[in-house]
């Protein structure tokens, strides 16, 4: 296997930094949705923007993606590689590294000293120097990347590991000898030699923590045998939720629920479905008590304009269920962001998570050009928003598309835009104080843990 790559190490003019005070005309404090001109800032009274980080050097441009954290580091993704942030100081966040390796979307996990990197674009080979090649070819390439971080100034490439279809997203499973890996991917064909249908399943990697280039695929099990989906061949998210054994899948025609006591063996227990409003089952995030799954549509697949008097406020949206005690799930709303957006603009749910706060349930989630929400889902029926930070239509020189992924990590939430970059906010309501005090030493957010919330 070829594993060659590029670091990029950080330098002053590579790390140019936006004050928020200073990159914008007008502060915007009120304003929202169609109010705003292009990439004017709009804000409700309680979320600071606190600072951006262009994309930079020979990353810039590239399309932003997930986000993974670690002690005081932000992984963040994108589809030319991946860039480190010290975030000690979250108000001046500073670039560590960067990692020049090609291919979509390269979702992003770490655990110790290893970070694994997600391929779901067909490759001429497994380095970080190949180039698109057709996935007709039987040779072409995709699936995880392992990356050895114990040097974060100098991630070191190990472990390729090929899975069927690639690797669109992947959930990590984390244990003291092994991690696993489940990985998700879709949209097979018959003329794809490693990617034919019916594609019902998964595949679960094994990766021993003491010798990860021993890293392989260990499982493929057949999620639906019934090869029952609704309009989708794959799953597209994972949440796993480790300590209670328990995952959401967001499998595009299907929400459902496992049992992965036994890892490698994960069982389905409940499944729903949703003809009417929901349209591509993209992600899931548990509440901290798991007696609740918030489901996400990507009505469009991240490149439509949904977010309008068009669509509506139950397409595009986030499904709540409640979770009961025997694992079954029962749905109680909608959730969509309050906010009209342009016809020009991209805008459906997208990535997010819990804002770990005692006695009630609080999300922060990416709405792509919807920017970034914060919302209340306390009472399954009646969601609210609390809380937004976003900016008007892309203007000419700073790319576009929105917020991939908005995630709150001790006290701040760091967003991954797929054009501008970097952002850090900050939620200042005085209900969610407490919150910063819940200190975590690492949050990949498809592995769910279990805030102790004070």
């Amino acid at each position: 296997m070829r594993m060659r790559h590029t670091v990029l190490a950080t330098a002053a003019a590579l790390a140019l930094t936006i004050p928020a005070t200073a990159a914008y005309a007008a502060d915007g404090v009120g304003k929202s949705g169609t109010q705003l001109g292009p990439d004017e800032i709009g804000r409700s009274a309680n979320v600071e923007h606190l600072i951006n980080l262009p994309s930079s050097g020979p990353l810039a441009g590239a399309t932003g993606t997930d986000i993974a954290f670690q002690d005081d580091m932000a992984f963040v993704g994108n589809y030319n590689g991946f860039v480190i942030y010290d975030v000690k100081k979250p108000e001046k966040p500073r670039m560590v590294a960067q990692v020049s390796c090609p291919g979509s979307q390269n979702d992003v996990t770490v655990s110790g000293n290893l970070l694994y990197l997600s391929t779901d674009s067909s490759r001429s080979d497994d380095s970080c120097t190949s180039v698109p090649q057709s996935a007709t070819i039987k040779e072409s390439w995709e699936g995880i990347k392992i990356f050895d971080i114990s040097d974060v100034r100098n991630p070191r490439y190990i472990k390729s590991v090929e899975t069927a279809c690639g690797s669109h997203t992947h959930s990590l499973i984390p244990g003291k000898k092994t991690d696993y890996l489940y990985v998700s991917s879709y949209s097979p064909s018959e003329t794809f030699p490693d990617c034919k249908p019916p594609h019902d399943s998964i595949s679960i990697i094994a990766v021993p923590k003491k010798a990860p280039t021993k890293a392989a695929v260990v499982a493929e099990p057949n999620l639906f045998p019934d090869g029952g989906y609704t309009n989708t061949s794959g799953c597209h998210d994972i949440t796993v939720n480790p300590a209670r054994g328990i995952a959401a899948g967001a499998c595009m025609g299907d929400g459902i629920i496992m049992d992965i006591t036994n890892p490698v063996a994960p069982k389905v227990i409940d499944r729903v479905r949703d003809t009417t409003n929901f349209a591509f089952w993209h992600s899931a995030t548990f509440n901290n008590d798991a007696t609740k799954v918030v489901f996400t549509d990507e009505l469009g697949g991240g490149g439509a304009a949904t977010c309008n008097a068009a669509i509506g406020p139950n397409r595009g949206a986030n499904g709540i269920y409640d979770l009961g005690k025997d694992r079954t799930l029962t749905f109680r709303s909608y959730y969509k962001i309050p906010r009209h957006q342009f016809d020009s603009e991209n805008c459906v749910a997208h990535n997010g998570s819990l804002i770990p706060v005692k006695g009630r349930d609080v999300m922060v989630q990416s709405w792509y050009m919807g920017g970034t929400s914060f919302w209340d889902f306390t009472d399954s029926s009646n969601p609210r928003e609390i809380g937004y930070f976003e900016r008007g239509p892309a203007g000419p020189a700073g790319g576009g598309g929105g917020t991939w992924s908005s995630y709150y990590y001790n006290g701040h939430v760091y967003s991954s835009d797929l054009g501008k970059g970097f952002d850090v906010l900050r939620i200042t309501d005085k209900s969610l104080g407490k919150a910063a005090k819940v200190r975590m030493d690492q949050l990949n957010v498809q592995t769910q843990p279990i805030y102790k919330v004070k």
